[in-house]
């Protein structure tokens, strides 16, 4: 009753897992400028990779044919997932932060940047 609760639950968040990593592709594609696009990466990577990467360790874990590695899957996979949550979102900031740096994006519209006051276009 527990596995078989498990395995859908983990079905659900692969399909969830796709969904977004389809919408994250068309963002890819739609948005306008390179910190949409990061953004839309991101997205792709953690809603993409962790979600998915927790529902096959619940489908690993509601799995009795794999009979005791079972437990060696579903950890590993929830390692892996919690590796996904802290690193991917550490290396967008410090793809966002190098390329801001450089000065080889212009950020459009900008309102205010408090980083580089030369980047915005002063408007009256």
């Amino acid at each position: 009753m527990i596995e078989d609760l498990l395995v859908i639950i983990g079905m659900i968040m692969l399909g969830i897992g796709a969904v977004a990593d389809l919408i994250a592709a068309i963002g890819l594609n739609r948005f306008k400028n390179f910190y949409l696009r990061l953004h839309a990466a991101t997205i792709g990577t953690i809603w993409g990779a962790f979600v998915p990467l927790i529902g096959a360790s619940l489908i690993a874990a509601g799995s009795p044919c794999l009979g005791v590695y079972r437990w060696f899957v579903a950890g590993g996979g929830l390692a892996i997932a919690f590796l996904v949550l802290i690193l991917a979102p550490a290396g967008s900031h410090a793809l966002a932060r190098a390329t801001h740096r450089s000065g080889l994006v212009r950020v459009e519209p900008c309102v205010v940047d408090h980083l580089n006051e030369d980047m915005c276009v002063k408007e009256g």
